[in-house]
């Protein structure tokens, strides 16, 4: 899971990780699958999306407002890997990423980013898939490991999952706000599960997803340095792009073992 993936979507490091590594997997023989935010700069002709029928008939609660989750769905060309993209219409449908024009932050962000986390849940779980490892990659993933963990950790196809977090640092000054951490919490969760993300910026999101994950990549200096006093117990791997592959599948052996 990723808030961008090259060729659909670069604005920053993490578009390229999420585009090379899982074909660097997959040619390793593990079965992958990827999933995306699918926002309005994503050109949908140029890109040959198309709607997943089957998958339809999903709607995500926040706040007790029903949002249907559409998804849709491309290949990479030169490979065998399909990417699904996680769409609604008043998420997700304008011309910029978390800023309109004028460099605002949007005021659902919070929103936009709990429906893509519990709408990756949902989509798994309707797919019927059981993987091995949930790879979560930046902040607009981080609600995922915390769902795993605690709401969806009776589900069978997530009984036997681990999961991966992906830290980078915040270079956009993105906050999701003071009310991120109730409506995360899905009018389910108590407080102390949700303490660690109350103010809503990158690093609490950072360390939320950390402490409910198995394992954690540090992809810079400042990511490891906000995250380091959580990290103890879990498997750590600093990310090289010089030996990326052989990194991450030992990585993965460690977690599977």
């Amino acid at each position: 899971m990723s808030s961008e993936m090259s060729p659909f979507l670069e604005t920053s490091p993490l578009a390229t990780v999420a585009r090379m590594l899982p074909q660097a997997l997959q040619e390793q023989e593990n079965e992958i699958r990827i999933l995306v935010p699918r926002f309005g700069v994503i050109n949908e002709r140029r890109n040959r999306l198309h709607e997943v029928v089957r998958l339809s008939g999903i709607n995500i609660s926040i706040d007790d407002n029903d949002n249907p989750l559409i998804i849709k769905v491309a290949s990479i060309p030169q490979t065998k890997m399909q990417v699904y993209f996680l769409d609604n219409e008043d998420y997700f449908h304008r011309k910029y990423v978390f800023r309109d024009e004028a460099g605002k932050l949007f005021e659902d962000n919070d929103e936009r980013t709990i429906f893509f986390c519990k709408g990756v849940m949902e989509t798994v779980k309707k797919l019927g898939w059981a993987p091995d490892i949930i790879h979560c990659q930046g902040w607009m993933t981080s609600l995922i490991p915390m769902y795993l963990k605690t709401i969806y950790k009776d589900e069978p196809v997530f009984k036997n999952a681990k999961v991966v977090y992906s830290v980078y640092s915040d270079v956009d000054s993105i906050n999701l706000g003071a009310d991120f951490a109730r409506k995360a919490s899905l009018n389910s969760l108590d407080n102390n599960c949700m303490e660690c993300f109350s103010d809503g910026s990158v690093n609490a999101m950072n360390i939320g997803a950390v402490i409910h994950s198995d394992a954690v990549v540090t992809n810079c200096e400042e990511g490891h340095r906000v995250v380091e006093a959580h990290i103890a117990d879990k498997i750590v791997m600093r990310h090289s792009d010089a030996d990326a592959d052989t990194q991450y599948g030992t990585l993965y052996q460690q977690l599977l073992a």
